[in-house]
């Protein structure tokens, strides 16, 4: 079992594991399909509307600046690691480096990326006729 071996083994042991309960459940679980049962669950609200209703494009903003961030942030523990050897030089590279983070994160607050109350959102202020999208959108914590 020296190097990979341990590690083959663990593998097939927990891939085994799974389909067994998998087929196991198959066999010796209860089986009472109701609709109720099989109807999609979402956070204990029924489902209402269509699946794929259109996403404001701030939701996909956030989640980008998010992942960026979060990478970013990734970079700090190497460089913290090495903070001895690298010295004042490398502090000044990290000083640098959360500079540029802190002009970007200025940049997006002030662009109103962050901002996702209805008052800043012009969909909600352009619609005539609420729909069932922007009120369902709004409905619940902000007064509307």
């Amino acid at each position: 079992m020296e190097g990979w071996g341990g590690i083959g083994v663990m593998m097939a042991v927990a891939i085994g594991f799974g389909i067994s309960s998998v087929i196991l459940s198959q066999f010796l679980g209860p089986s009472n399909p109701t609709p109720e049962k099989e109807a999609p669950y979402e956070c204990g609200v029924p489902p209402v509307g269509d699946a794929r209703e259109r996403q404001s494009v701030k939701f996909y903003l956030v989640a980008m600046i998010f992942l960026l961030f979060d990478i970013e942030v990734a970079f700090l523990y190497p460089w913290a690691m090495a903070l001895r050897d690298l010295g004042w030089f490398g502090l000044a590279q990290i000083t640098v480096f959360i500079l540029i983070l802190l002009v970007g994160y200025i940049y997006i607050w002030r662009k109103g990326v962050l901002d996702w109350g209805p008052e800043s959102d012009p969909d909600y202020h352009v619609a005539k006729v609420l729909g069932p999208s922007v009120v369902k959108r709004y409905r619940y914590g902000t007064g509307n």
